[in-house]
C-alpha cells in the first residue's frame, strides 16, 4: 500500500472518531479497524484454464512477409492464439470460429480466425496464471501468445508500432477486414489494439526479465516499438485540451480513449516496476489523461465515473473501463494521490451507484440504455476495485469487489452462473431480459479467467463472491421513459437511436411553450434526485419549469471534437423530490424541449446479495448530508465515507440504524 494514503487513512479515521453514529441493539460492539473480517477461502482455485485452452490453434505465418516478424521465427516458425468465437453446440461443448463470412474455398474468414486483442489478452491470462502458481504450461503458453503478439506489429514505416488487428486460420494477416473497423488498414494509426499489445508486453517483459533475459529483452525492444508509436501518434499531444459538447478533455489519449489509454497504462507500469525507466513517462502522461476523464459528482451524472471516450461527455459503457485500475496502479507507483482520487470516486460514488442500479450494463449513454451484461465490463470492475483495495489498503474496496464479482456467480438479474470453475467456460452475455447468451469466445472466457485470477489473489474476496449467488433486493437509479407520460399535449417522435456519441432509450418527447408532461414516478422510501435527459443544439436555448422542483435553463453547447451537433446529456434539476411525492410535472416555457427521458436517483440506494447461508447489504447515500438508514440480517456492518475511508465497525443481530455520511456508503455482512 501506497504509505500516503496509509498515512491519509489514518488520520481520516482520527477526525471522525466521533462524527457518525450506528446505533444497535444489545448485541453492538464498535471498531475502527480498517480491515475486513477474513473469510474461509475456496476449497480449491477458481481459475480453470481447459476452455481457453481448447481455444488455442496454432498457426503458420508465409515466411518473409514485410514488417512483420517474432522472436527466433525461423527457429519457432508456428505460432499459438485463440480461436476469436466459440458457439455453444449440444452438450455443453462448442465450435471454435472465426470473424465474419468463411471462404470455403481459401478457408478465410471476412475478418479473421484470430485477433490481437484477444492474443494479448490471452498473453495476460496465461503471465499471471504462471506468477500466482508457477505453472510451466502457463510460462510456455504465455511466452507462444507474446511471440504471436509481436508479430502482429508492424515494424517499418509510417505505421511502425501499430499493429495489424487479425489473423487468419494459415497465419496470413488481414490488415483490412469485412466489415470494415477503423483504423483502416489496422495498422495505419493509434488503435485499441495497440493499447492492449503494451499491456501484453509490458507484463510479458517483467515476467520474463529475470526467467529469460533474451526473450524479455526482445519484449522490451518490442515494448519500446508499441510504445514509440503512441508517443509520435498520440503523447505528441500531451498537455493539449480540447472540448467535446462544451466539456474541456485532454487531446493526448489513444483512440480518445481513457478505456484504450488506460489498458497500456496497466503494461507500461507494470515494466517500470520491473526495471524498464524508459516507459515512466509515456505511463504517467497517459495516465494524466485517463484522471482528467474523471466527471460528475456524488448526486450529478455521471456520479463521479471516468468517462471513456474523450469524443463524447454522454456516454459511459462498462467494457475495458479499467481506467480506475490503471491510476491505482500508476498513483501507487509514482506515490500521487491526484492520480488515485478519481479511481476512488469512481468506486465510491458511481461504482455503488451501477450495482444498485442493476449491475455493469454494457453502455449509459446516458440514458441506462444498453443494459446486456458481458463479462468484460464486470471484469474491469472487479479488476479496478481490487487495484484500489491493493493500493489504499482499505477494506472498502475489497468488499465492494466481492459483491461485484459475485455476478459470475449468480449474483445478476438472470440468478445464473457467468463463469463455471469446473470448466472454465464464461458465457458471451446476459440479456436484460434474463436470457444467458450460451457461447463462449475468447474475450469472454479471457475476462472470466481474470477475475477468476485476481479471486484466487484474494481469498477472502472470493470466499464472499462465491458464496453470493442471488440477489434479493435491489433499490437504485431508474429510468422513465419520455414518451411514457400520464398526460402530455406535447410530440412523440422516433429518432435515429444512436446519434455518434449518445443513444436515445426509445422515442422523445417534445414540448414547445406552453406544453407540459405529468410523469408518475412512483413513491420512495427517501427523497429522490431527479435528471430530464435533454437534447439540445449548440446554441440552442430552452427554459422549462419544473412544478415544485424549479427551474431548468439549458443553452445547447457547441460541437467541438464530438461526432454530431447537438448533446444528450442529464440536466439535474435543482431540488430533489419528496419521498411521499408519486408525479413529476414539467411546462415548457421558452424554446423547445426535446425529452429521451428521467433519470430517477434515491438518496439511498439499496442492494442486498444473498446465498449459502452468506449475506451482504450495500446502502449507498448521495444525499446532501448525513443520512439516517437501517440494515438487515444481522453480522457486521461497516460504514465508510465517500473516499473509502471505514468509520464505524458494528456486530448486530436482526437490524441496525447507521448515519450515512454524504456520498458514503455502508456494507453489512454475515
Amino acid at each position: 500500500m501506497n504509505a500516503r494514503w496509509s498515512a491519509r487513512i489514518t488520520a481520516a479515521l482520527a477526525a471522525v472518531a466521533l462524527a457518525v453514529p450506528i446505533t444497535a441493539g444489545p448485541a453492538s460492539a464498535l471498531a475502527t479497524s480498517s480491515t475486513a473480517t477474513a473469510e474461509a477461502a475456496p476449497a480449491a482455485p477458481l481459475t480453470n484454464l481447459a476452455h481457453l485452452d481448447f481455444l488455442l490453434d496454432e498457426a503458420t505465418p508465409p515466411a518473409g512477409v514485410e514488417g512483420h516478424s517474432t522472436y527466433r521465427q525461423a527457429e519457432e516458425p508456428t505460432l499459438l492464439a485463440p480461436w476469436t468465437y466459440a458457439d455453444a453446440r449440444d452438450g455443453g461443448t462448442f465450435e471454435r470460429v472465426g470473424g465474419g463470412p468463411l471462404d470455403a474455398a481459401t478457408g478465410h474468414w471476412g475478418q479473421g480466425a484470430y485477433n490481437a486483442d484477444d492474443n494479448t489478452r490471452a498473453a495476460v491470462v496465461y503471465l499471471r496464471h504462471w506468477k500466482q502458481t508457477g505453472d510451466a504450461d502457463s510460462r510456455h503458453k504465455a511466452y507462444e501468445l507474446l511471440r504471436t503478439v509481436a508479430y502482429h506489429q508492424t515494424t517499418d514505416g509510417p505505421s511502425a508500432g501499430n499493429v495489424v488487428l487479425w489473423m487468419q486460420p494459415d497465419g496470413e494477416l488481414n490488415p483490412s477486414a469485412e466489415p470494415v473497423e477503423l483504423p483502416d488498414p489496422s495498422d495505419s494509426g493509434p488503435s485499441y489494439w495497440t493499447a492492449r499489445t503494451v499491456w501484453a508486453l509490458g507484463e510479458g517483459y517483467a515476467a520474463f526479465v529475470d526467467d529469460d533475459p533474451d526473450f524479455a529483452a526482445f519484449l522490451k525492444e518490442r515494448l519500446a516499438l508499441s510504445r514509440g508509436a503512441i508517443e509520435r501518434d498520440v503523447l505528441s499531444k500531451y498537455g493539449q485540451y480540447t472540448e467535446a459538447d462544451g466539456v474541456r478533455v485532454p487531446a493526448w489519449l489513444i483512440v480518445d480513449g481513457a478505456d484504450a489509454s488506460a489498458e497500456a497504462v496497466l503494461g507500461l507500469t507494470a515494466a517500470v516496476r520491473a526495471g524498464d525507466d524508459t516507459s515512466a513517462t509515456a505511463a504517467r502522461q497517459l495516465a494524466e489523461g485517463v484522471a482528467a476523464m474523471a466527471s460528475g459528482n456524488t448526486r450529478q451524472w455521471p456520479y463521479g465515473a471516468i468517462l471513456p471516450w474523450a469524443q463524447s461527455p454522454a456516454m459511459w459503457h462498462a467494457w475495458g473501463s479499467q481506467m480506475p485500475a490503471a491510476l491505482a496502479e500508476a498513483g501507487d507507483l509514482f506515490g500521487d494521490d491526484a492520480l488515485v482520487a478519481p479511481a476512488i470516486t469512481d468506486a465510491t460514488s458511481f461504482t455503488t451507484t451501477l450495482l444498485t442500479a442493476g449491475g455493469p450494463d454494457n453502455g449509459w449513454f446516458p440514458s441506462p440504455t444498453d443494459r446486456v451484461q458481458i463479462a468484460y465490463g464486470a471484469d474491469s470492475r472487479v479488476q479496478s476495485l481490487l487495484a484500489l483495495a491493493d493500493t489504499t489498503g482499505s477494506s472498502a474496496f475489497a468488499e465492494l469487489a466481492g459483491l461485484q464479482a459475485a455476478w459470475f456467480f449468480g449474483a445478476n438479474h438472470a440468478g445464473a452462473r457467468m463463469y463455471d470453475p469446473s470448466t472454465g467456460v464464461t458465457f458471451d452475455g446476459l440479456q436484460p431480459d434474463g436470457t444467458v447468451n450460451r457461447n463462449s469466445g475468447a474475450e469472454s472466457t479471457i475476462h472470466g479467467l481474470l477475475t477468476a485470477l485476481a479471486l484466487d489473489a484474494h481469498p477472502e474476496v472470493a470466499a464472499r463472491a462465491t458464496a453470493l449467488t442471488s440477489v434479493t433486493d435491489r433499490v437504485g437509479l431508474t429510468f422513465v421513459q419520455a414518451e411514457d407520460a400520464s398526460s402530455t399535449d406535447g410530440t412523440v417522435s422516433t429518432p435515429t437511436s444512436w446519434t455518434g456519441e449518445s443513444s436515445w432509450s426509445g422515442d422523445a418527447l417534445t414540448l414547445q411553450p406552453g406544453q407540459s408532461a405529468t410523469w408518475d414516478i412512483g413513491s420512495a422510501d427517501t427523497k429522490r434526485w431527479v435528471e430530464p435527459v435533454v437534447f439540445s443544439q449548440p446554441g440552442e436555448q430552452s427554459l422549462s419549469r419544473w412544478r415544485g422542483n424549479g427551474a431548468l435553463k439549458i443553452t445547447g453547447p457547441a460541437q467541438s471534437i464530438s461526432p454530431t451537433p447537438g448533446a444528450l446529456l442529464p440536466r439535474a434539476l435543482t431540488a430533489p423530490v419528496s419521498e411521499r411525492r408519486t408525479e413529476l410535472n414539467v411546462t415548457a416555457q421558452r424554446g423547445d424541449l426535446m425529452l429521451d427521458g428521467l433519470i430517477v436517483r434515491p438518496f439511498v440506494s439499496r442492494l442486498v446479495l444473498e446465498g449459502a447461508g452468506s449475506r451482504s447489504e450495500l446502502v449507498q447515500s448521495s444525499a446532501p448530508g448525513a443520512q439516517r438508514t437501517t440494515v438487515t440480517g444481522g453480522g457486521t456492518v461497516r460504514v465508510y465515507d465517500a473516499r473509502g475511508v471505514l468509520l464505524r465497525t458494528a456486530s448486530f443481530d436482526g437490524e441496525i440504524t447507521v448515519v450515512l455520511p454524504s456520498g458514503g456508503f455502508a456494507v453489512a455482512e454475515r
